[in-house]
């Protein structure tokens, strides 16, 4: 085992220390848009394992936190795995039927839409190959079944290609930035994730080094993140980092429940020598139906480019802290309770909760049971639905209180009002 440190908590300079190291990290880790991949063959691709625990040199949290935020990789190739398991019930087909029907019925309604296709990484493990050369080329394929979906952007286009319907979505004009946001509509790459990891990084919060592992074959150190609030659904959130180039290479999150990783995306192979720039080309297939972003005009994205994409949204609702302020960004009269990571998020939706089987009726309303867990408190009744990392109480009079926090820290929140 290599030399690490192991402490658990940290003292109040050290706390400043890591929010600077943090604040850096935001400015300068390198954007999801530059954490390429280009496998040839998944087949050929070991399963991501480490594969033993290499001697390093010792170095603090801080000074890894600092290593991630110097990090300037800017060509590299290679495939990533990414793993999601929030505990959701099996619903029988009806899963994909949603997803195919939001694909439908969002944005152009081209099945090539970024924003609709790739919320597909929302549930279930899912192979992806990305490839980057600098900030005006960067490429990202979704392996499916017999079908695959790319996402290209190549200096000011923009374009995504479902080879299952054969359609195409194409967007012009963009400058790097305007690509970059399309791009970051990408599934959650290690990278992102724990650059919005590390902005969870507060007095509330853990952080250490805890030793060494071996991830697509690189030397790596593992950094560990872990909530000081016992009412958090998050266990604890490990990064393994690139020793050389200070590029995370795997992250993981564990529920405090215990069991698989709620989130688990790592390489399973790596390469930092420059793609062929062929490898950005997109030629429109024969008999593709091309649908043109009406979003865009003028070389800039209307709003912010995120809508339906599960990368940046499991990035910042996986810091309890975060999640209210995405959510803010939803529904009005939104209230932040609390602090750290057992903030929770709140609304009013004006009318009532959610009907029991007796209101629903039928097979529905008996499914709706199965679903939630019935409370009562000095707030009334209500029913909280859970996942392995999101619980939401909804009340019987309409209220809302959600966040990365057990049934308890919902219910003591109702009471208080």
């Amino acid at each position: 085992m290599a030399p690490y440190e192991s402490d658990d908590s940290t003292s109040a300079g050290e706390t400043d220390d890591l929010r600077a190291g943090r604040r850096k990290a935001a400015r300068y880790v390198v954007p999801v848009a530059v954490v390429g991949v280009a496998a040839a063959t998944i087949g050929l691709v070991p399963a991501l394992a480490d594969s033993g625990d290499p001697n390093l040199p010792k170095i603090s949290a801080q000074q890894l936190i600092e290593k991630i935020a110097k990090s300037d990789v800017q060509q590299m190739s290679g495939t990533v795995k990414i793993s999601t398991d929030l505990g959701l019930p099996d619903l029988g087909g009806l899963e994909s039927s949603l997803t195919s029907g939001a694909t439908r019925g969002s944005g152009d309604g081209s099945s090539a839409d970024p924003s609709a296709k790739l919320t597909e990484l929302a549930t279930g493990t899912h192979t992806v190959r990305v490839a980057a050369d600098g900030p005006d080329r960067q490429k990202l394929s979704l392996l499916e079944n017999a079908a695959e979906y790319s996402l290209i952007h190549n200096g000011k286009d923009v374009w995504g290609y479902d080879s299952r319907s054969n359609s195409v979505y194409h967007s012009a004009g963009h400058d790097s930035a305007d690509a970059r946001k399309k791009q970051e509509q990408a599934p959650a790459t290690p990278d992102q994730l724990a650059k919005e990891a590390l902005k969870a990084v507060d007095g509330t919060t853990s952080v250490s080094v805890q030793g060494t592992a071996q991830v697509a074959g690189r030397d790596a150190y593992r950094l560990v993140i872990k909530p000081k609030d016992t009412g958090s659904t998050v266990g604890q959130i490990t990064v393994a980092v690139d020793a050389k180039t200070g590029l995370p290479l795997k992250f993981t999150l564990t529920p405090a429940s215990g069991g698989a990783a709620v989130i688990d995306a790592g390489f399973t192979q790596i390469s930092f020598a420059r793609p062929a720039a062929s490898t950005f080309d997109f030629k429109t297939p024969k008999g593709a139906k091309v649908t043109e972003d009406k979003g865009h005009e003028n070389g800039s994205l209307k709003g912010d480019g995120r809508h339906g994409a599960p990368g940046k949204d499991l990035g910042k609702g996986m810091p309890g802290k975060d999640l209210g302020k995405d959510l803010g960004k939803g529904p009005g009269g939104m209230n932040v309770i609390g602090e750290g990571w057992d903030s929770i998020a709140t609304f009013d939706t004006g009318g009532k909760g959610v009907p029991s089987g007796s209101e629903a009726g039928g097979q529905f309303g008996g499914f709706l049971d199965s679903l939630g867990d019935k409370v009562t408190g000095k707030f009334g009744s209500g029913t909280v639905f859970k996942t392995r990392l999101i619980n939401a109480l909804i009340t019987d009079d309409g209220k809302v209180y959600v966040g990365a926090v057990d049934k308890d820290v919902l219910v003591k929140a109702a009471n208080a009002g």
